[in-house]
């Protein structure tokens, strides 16, 4: 696991090696074992290590036999064993053991076509001396990141946005429509970052470069039409062999492995089929609260037990919020999604006891674990029913009950039930990971922020759907959007600023693949039962207790932080002077949204948490560089 940057001048201006070795530098978190530039006439490439295989011959940027290609790369190929015997049979010679030089390699017998040929997690660039040509990849789902901007003549690209902001040619300038997104989902989508001109290669993708085109083309996509045709013992069996062997080649390390153990049935599979396939015990990591509703230790000693597993636990207090500017500092871009925090402390946890971590990530968006895909279900059924017996019934009463008990936060709760169900699935995802409805909006928002939004961007995904039913599409849609905006870089930035490389077996191709071909009743089970044949492949394997649990979510209990210790600091940060000179909030939505969190009238955590993180963004990213 690595950092990568690099500054390709089209023109054929010659690089300079002093700013790249300031963008280097800032990664040095990322790889702090080993350094390395390639700098010739009009390219320049430069890497962070973090060693894990062929901890002796792995330095990079890495070269072909005569010097044509290079590679600077971060991740791992877990099928590169394979690749190295294919190319030596073709006549390729070798001089490491590394993944890296079978990029190299690939990329001579192949070009850009080598992509569908890997396994694994990546972002990498390759240099073509002989065509003057740059090729910037991704992995299929986005688990490593990658950025870059054009600046005239100028190409520059990293692992990071804070080492592309090193660079002379590139100013901090707000993103205003990717602010509006981000405070809409708690994230920036991409290809979008909050900084006007700094654009993320989207996943699956790789975007070629020579002084004469530029162009980003998509090499894998996941197709949910063809359905596998298999009874549930088969299905149960093929899960079960595919995750083994997507477990088995991510224990492929020459340094300390573990794995996260949050006690959810993800991560549990995960630490199960390592405890099957090593001869010595495991080393387990998990983090929990002193609010027992959030605390999930109970569950993860469950597992730890049962699987003989070296476990380690943190407790997190609200204290732990002084580490705010550094999490501000790592993520580059706003970012609320409140479990960066907890992640964040198990990561370094970890890094005290390993160097690679197995996590349960992609389990939810693969098999359906996550209660508002119910809620399409629910919907769908609901549709069916005739107009009049929703219109003079179901709507009917739920107004009632609000309208009757209107301090009840049940009753609200239950009439918008029932307004949703009534929605297009694309409308009712919307709104379900929406941290902000469009009324709230239209009353905390200024004008000029309300006039930099240019509609929702998750109905534009579902308009890219098949003709699916919905789960499928909502599948689709995650995969596409929160995976890889959200989730995955939360685990990436946590993981890399504590130099601990994460690798998630769910998210194996091959096993995405087999689980878009299950039908959608493998998935959930009547009207409750989330992950079914997940649970059902692993009856006989996880403990009763992790079996039978609801998910939990890694969940931070900011609403009562917000009600006592962090009050105050919430306050000063939102209503400072700073943060009003912006532009962006109208101050009494702002006071009133404050007030009616910390009277407890509502649970306004999410959005005030939304808040504060783009205001502390702001200060650290953009303030400090005047834009």
């Amino acid at each position: 696991m690595c950092g990568i940057c690099g500054i390709f001048q089209l023109d054929g201006t010659p690089v300079e090696k002093s700013p790249l070795a300031e963008m280097n530098a800032t990664l040095a978190h990322r790889g702090p074992d080993d350094d390395g530039f390639y700098v010739a006439s009009a390219i320049g490439l430069g890497h962070r290590r973090l060693s894990i295989i062929d901890l002796g011959g792995g330095h990079q940027p890495l070269s072909n036999e005569d010097q044509s290609i290079w590679v600077v790369f971060n991740g791992e190929i877990y099928n590169f064993l394979d690749l190295r015997n294919e190319l030596l049979s073709q006549g390729h010679s070798f001089r490491t053991h590394s993944d890296t030089e079978v990029i190299a390699h690939l990329y001579e017998a192949y070009g850009a076509d080598l992509l569908p040929k890997l396994r694994g997690m990546f972002a990498f660039a390759v240099w073509d001396s002989r065509r003057r040509s740059l090729l910037l990849a991704r992995d299929r789902v986005g688990k490593k990141p990658l950025y870059y901007t054009r600046q005239g003549q100028c190409l520059i690209f990293a692992s990071e946005i804070k080492a592309i902001l090193k660079h002379p040619a590139v100013y901090a300038h707000v993103n205003l429509p990717a602010i509006y997104n981000y405070l809409n989902y708690q994230y920036v989508p991409s290809p979008q970052t909050a900084f006007a001109g700094i654009y993320k290669l989207p996943p699956a993708s790789y975007l070629q470069i020579d002084r004469n085109s530029q162009r980003i083309e998509r090499y894998w996509q996941l197709n949910f039409a063809p359905k596998l045709n298999l009874s549930e013992a088969d299905c149960c069996t093929r899960l079960r062999e595919l995750l083994e062997e997507a477990v088995k080649i991510r224990l492929m390390s020459e340094v300390p492995l573990g794995a996260f153990l949050s006690g959810g049935i993800d991560s549990s599979v995960i630490v199960g089929l390592m405890s099957k396939l090593n001869s010595q015990p495991v080393k387990t990591f998990s983090i929990g609260f002193l609010e027992q509703e959030y605390n999930e230790t109970g569950y993860a000693q469950i597992v730890a037990k049962h699987f003989h597993t070296d476990h380690q636990e943190l407790t997190v207090k609200p204290q732990a919020l002084e580490i705010l500017p550094k999490l501000i500092w790592h993520y580059n871009e706003p970012f609320a999604d409140p479990s960066a925090l907890p992640t964040f402390y198990v990561c370094q946890m970890s890094r005290r006891y390993v160097t690679v971590a197995l996590c349960g990530d992609g389990g939810d968006e693969g098999f359906a674990g996550y209660e508002r895909y119910l809620m399409h279900k629910w919907a769908a059924i609901y549709q069916k029913l005739p107009d009049r017996l929703r219109r003079s019934v179901f709507a009917a009463l739920s107004r009632k009950l609000a309208h009757t008990f209107p301090a009840q936060a049940f009753f609200g709760r239950l009439h918008n039930f029932f307004q949703r169900l009534s929605l297009p699935a694309a409308e009712l995802h919307n709104q379900l990971m929406s941290v902000f409805t469009p009324a709230s909006r239209q009353d905390l928002y200024t004008q000029d922020l309300l006039a930099a939004g240019c509609g929702d961007y998750l109905p534009d995904l579902f308009a890219q759907t098949g003709d699916w039913d919905n789960l499928d599409r909502v599948l689709w849609v995650d995969i596409h959007s929160y995976l890889p905006d959200d989730l995955l870089v939360k685990a990436d930035v946590a993981s890399m600023a504590n130099s601990l490389e994460v690798r998630s077996p769910f998210l194996d191709h091959k096993v995405l693949e087999f689980a878009a071909g299950l039908p959608s009743h493998y998935k959930i089970k009547g009207l409750t039962q989330l992950k079914y044949i997940l649970r059902r492949a692993f009856a006989d394997f996880l403990p009763p207790p992790i079996l039978g649990r609801k998910k939990m979510g890694f969940s931070v209990p900011l609403a009562s932080w917000f009600r006592g210790e962090l009050k105050g600091y919430v306050y000063e940060v939102l209503f400072s002077a700073q943060s009003r000179c912006r532009g962006y909030f109208q101050p009494h939505a702002l006071e009133k949204l404050l007030v009616e969190h910390t009277s407890g009238k509502f649970d306004h955590s999410f959005k005030l948490w939304n808040l504060l993180m783009l205001e502390l963004w702001q200060r650290t990213f953009i303030d400090r560089r005047g834009g």
